[in-house]
């Protein structure tokens, strides 16, 4: 069975976010596809800003949110990244937690919901060029959501019917994809 991870890519007060993986983590699982989701919200790690100093008093902790961070991750055979896009990026700190991984990831693969102005279409193109980096295989089709359509008020998740398809093809590409580079990282 394949493990994978629902990334909670936004910390932000009042983020859309939530309800964007819990849709995902929902419509998923009630595919009844040979594989396991888990909801990840990188709130829950609290990590410090890569590469910056970390007070003495507070190292042993910032290395055990690091650790859980990273395990939690080698743990996956896959992901989707659910992102906002913020001044056509993702999150900082997603690419805060990302900076933080490397053989954790490498030949897994990776899907996308998104939401913003444009459906969060840039902050995936973002992403894939991060996670191309990872050696993260990024599969083609991502669900997009706008703020304008798919919210009420911007803040009240209502998706339109029709991601269905999207969602349908991102998983099934998700899947096959992770599967399939599960061989590679057993060898």
């Amino acid at each position: 069975m394949l493990s994978i991870g629902i990334i909670i890519g936004s910390t932000r007060q009042g983020r859309n976010g939530e309800a964007v993986a819990k849709w995902v983590y929902d419509f998923a699982t009630e595919r009844n596809d040979n594989a396991k989701y888990e909801l990840v919200d990188l709130a829950d790690f609290n990590l410090p800003f890569y590469g910056s100093a970390i007070p003495e008093a507070m190292q042993e902790e910032a290395k055990a949110h690091i650790q859980a961070w990273s395990e939690k991750m080698a743990s996956f055979d896959g992901y989707i990244f659910v992102t906002p896009e913020y001044n056509h990026a993702t999150t900082g700190v997603l690419k805060n937690a990302l900076d933080y991984l490397n053989l954790e990831v490498n030949n897994k693969a990776a899907g996308f919901a998104a939401y913003g102005s444009l459906g969060g279409a840039r902050a995936i193109e973002n992403l894939r060029l991060i996670l191309g980096e990872l050696q993260v295989a990024d599969v083609r089709t991502a669900i997009t959501f706008s703020l304008l359509t798919d919210f009420e008020n911007m803040s009240a998740f209502k998706p339109a019917d029709y991601h269905a398809k999207n969602a349908n093809q991102m998983l099934d590409q998700l899947l096959s994809w992770s599967g399939a580079l599960q061989t590679i990282r057993q060898k």
